[in-house]
């Protein structure tokens, strides 16, 4: 993973990230009490722009969080924080804590001024070797609490559950609840069976992922059939294809799953059409505004 870009924004200020700090009273240090946001930007533009900071403020209304600016506000922010750190492909992530009072209490909800915290860091890319042999996943029962669809600064049980993967040598942890797919540790799962995209429905088990919908648009555009539903332990494991889609890598073929073959072990060909209708779709909103 590619060092973070050099300049930062706290709480309205512009500093050198090494030198960022906040009290140690702060209440996403001390509870996760906050959420977040990642943007992947594509030649200096950021890739839908308006879903992720939807999401951000549909998380925050959920943890009981004033969002801190408007819709135009973050993206005065994101601006010049793409242009302080020399702009290109990136990714943005901003984090909105509750803030900092003094002392610790689970209740009542503070009324304190918000924690505004963001930096960038260079886009990851799927090497080469990855895209010609695909990613090794491994399965886990899904341990997170029950509302997954908020990004949640709280995430241990993601970090275990990622861990699991780093241990067997694997990219991502797969997560299963009660014989059902749910998603992965950091990324939306789809599969590919009998010949359709198939995505778990979106639930509060779930986050509701902007790179999954682009995925699912995408598969309109190519005209390959798709439906949303359960998909059980076994239709995961004999599907013919899995991905994994998320803001920092698109959507990325898994060819090995808990050491067994995915389909024929190979990227299969819906994903080569899928990948190469993405590279379209950035290219194409290189030059629209956002």
């Amino acid at each position: 993973m590619a060092e973070p870009m050099p300049i930062c924004h706290l709480n309205g200020e512009w500093l050198p990230l090494r030198e960022a700090r906040i009290s140690p009273l702060d209440r996403s240090f001390l509870f996760g009490d906050g959420v977040y946001e990642v943007v992947p930007v594509f030649a200096g533009r950021p890739f839908r722009f308006n879903e992720h900071f939807a999401r951000l403020t549909r998380s925050a209304d959920a943890i009981r969080l004033r969002d801190p600016h408007s819709r135009d506000g973050w993206r005065a922010l994101v601006r010049e924080l793409m242009v302080r750190n020399g702009g290109g492909d990136l990714y943005a992530y901003v984090q909105v804590s509750r803030g900092a009072e003094f002392g610790r209490n689970h209740a009542p909800l503070p009324v304190v001024p918000p924690t505004v915290f963001a930096f960038c860091a260079p886009l990851p890319q799927l090497s080469p070797e990855a895209r010609a042999d695909g990613l090794a996943c491994i399965t886990a029962e899904d341990t997170r609490w029950a509302r997954c669809d908020i990004k949640s600064t709280a995430l241990l049980a993601n970090v275990l559950l990622r861990q699991l993967s780093v241990d067997a040598g694997a990219h991502e942890t797969i997560l299963l609840r009660e014989g059902a797919l749910m998603e992965a540790s950091t990324s939306t799962v789809h599969i590919i069976s009998g010949g359709r995209l198939v995505t778990p429905p979106e639930s509060q088990r779930i986050l509701p992922g902007t790179t999954r919908s682009v995925v699912e648009e995408l598969a309109d555009h190519i005209g390959l059939a798709r439906e949303t539903r359960e998909v059980s332990e076994a239709e995961l494991r004999g599907a013919d294809e899995i991905w994994l889609a998320s803001a920092t890598r698109r959507a990325s073929p898994v060819t090995r799953l808990d050491g067994a073959p995915v389909g024929t072990g190979r990227p299969g060909p819906a994903w080569h059409r899928i990948d190469a209708a993405f590279s379209e779709l950035i290219v194409d909103l290189a030059e629209q505004p956002w």
